[in-house]
């Protein structure tokens, strides 16, 4: 698995949240698509895209807020930004952190779920790392489902 570990700062992002099934089977794909395709559709993708600063590239897709036992994840499309909060936006801050990041090369977004399974079944086991309790978040640098080596990056806290 190619991979770097990066040192940051604190940092924000902002962007535009909704609420998902946890479980993928209870609608989970099938809504994150309709998610997509609304921010697409009333503007929120390009003006995000607009306002767009700082170290990492492409939109974050960020899963804030899981309860498993409730079957609910709240999820956000952001970018990271640095001033005051657009209205209709929200922001997340993230805490000083050492981060590694994958390199997820591949169709999009089965290549995601597969690096996802492989960072936790095989990468932490093998190093001594353990994720840190901060937010992980995918980059979405390349989207086309068509492009079969898309690149894309996954960020997840670490100590």
């Amino acid at each position: 698995m190619q991979h770097r570990i990066v040192e940051r700062q604190a940092f924000q992002v902002i962007g535009v949240n909704r609420e998902f099934p946890y479980k993928v089977e209870d609608g989970g794909i099938t809504a994150f698509q309709n998610f997509w395709n609304t921010i697409h559709e009333n503007g929120t993708f390009n003006q995000l895209e607009q306002l767009r600063s700082g170290e990492t590239e492409g939109l974050l897709g960020i899963w804030a807020e899981v309860n498993k036992e409730e079957n609910k994840m709240d999820y956000y499309v952001a970018v990271e930004y640095s001033g005051g909060v657009p209205v209709g936006l929200k922001s997340v801050d993230f805490p000083p952190s050492k981060w590694v990041v994958f390199e997820v090369q591949g169709p999009f977004p089965s290549a995601l779920a597969s690096t996802w399974e492989r960072i936790y079944s095989e990468w932490f086991p093998s190093t001594g790392y353990v994720p840190n309790e901060i937010k992980p978040f995918e980059v979405y640098i390349e989207t086309d489902p068509k492009n079969l080596n898309a690149y894309n990056e996954i960020w997840v806290a670490i100590k």
